[in-house]
């Protein structure tokens, strides 16, 4: 799954190429995610500017002319594809973007889970990179739930998925299994600087890779997470068990909050 540092270079990419272009046809390949009919999603769209991309938590916000925001939210499985001369219209396609120019892209998932909103609300929870220090505490404070699973919350945090709270609680030296509201007050401030130094570094790593295109998820980088990475840059033994169905990595350099 895209997690926040992936969608902002996606987001900076796909700004540079169309900001400015005119949508001169929009493909809806698959709609069952559409809250409208296809008839009145294209026709809001089709022949309005493109003026920026931007990301909040894990979607991507495409502003078009004065007032409309096409969200669009990956899922587990999806992705953008540029379009070029051989590839107009790629497989396992959701929808496909055409722009003055010739050039497009399409947002593909294979598991058609990819979700489009017209005119999203706004979210309630802040972004990860846009969270107060006080706010920060006190969602930790009020639960009793694993620290990895808090900072998973969308509802609580927007952007972190499972791969980044890995390394951000690697990086602060906390276990996943840590109770939230055990967790001593330095420890919540490391973490919260945690958060801002690890996602800010991939940013930084995915901008350099990426360049002008869309590479896909990357995770060359990651210090602890990855199945097939054995010891962290301390050269201690990751270890790996499931949190809620998913697999978590971690040392024991991570200290346990109970």
């Amino acid at each position: 799954m895209a997690e926040l540092p992936d969608l902002e270079v996606f987001a900076e990419i796909l700004s540079r190429r169309f900001k400015g272009k005119t949508l001169k046809l929009l493909e809806v390949k698959e709609a069952k995610k559409l809250k409208i009919t296809i008839k009145e999603f294209k026709s809001t769209l089709e022949g309005e500017k493109l003026t920026s991309v931007s990301r909040y938590g894990k979607t991507l916000h495409f502003h078009f002319g004065d007032d409309h925001v096409l969200q669009i939210h990956l899922m587990l499985r999806g992705e953008l594809l540029l379009l070029n001369k051989e590839n107009t219209s790629p497989k396992f396609a959701i929808m496909v973007f055409h722009f003055s120019g010739g050039e497009g892209f399409a947002v593909v998932d294979i598991l058609k889970q990819a979700t489009p909103t017209l005119n999203p609300k706004p979210a309630d929870a802040p972004d990860a990179l846009e969270m107060q220090l006080d706010y920060f505490t006190t969602i930790f404070s009020k639960s009793k739930k694993k620290v990895k699973e808090v900072m998973m919350d969308q509802h609580k945090m927007r952007g972190i998925g499972n791969s980044y709270a890995d390394e951000i609680l690697w990086h602060a030296r906390i276990s996943p299994f840590s109770l939230s509201n055990a967790i001593p007050e330095k420890h919540i401030k490391k973490l919260f600087n945690s958060v801002s130094t690890v996602l800010k570094k991939a940013i930084e790593e995915i901008r350099k890779e990426n360049g002008d295109e869309l590479r896909g998820e990357l995770r060359d980088f990651m210090k602890v997470h990855g199945a097939d990475i054995k010891k962290s840059p301390t050269g201690v033994v990751i270890k790996s068990e499931k949190i809620n169905g998913r697999s978590s990595y971690y040392t024991d350099e991570q200290e346990v909050f109970l």
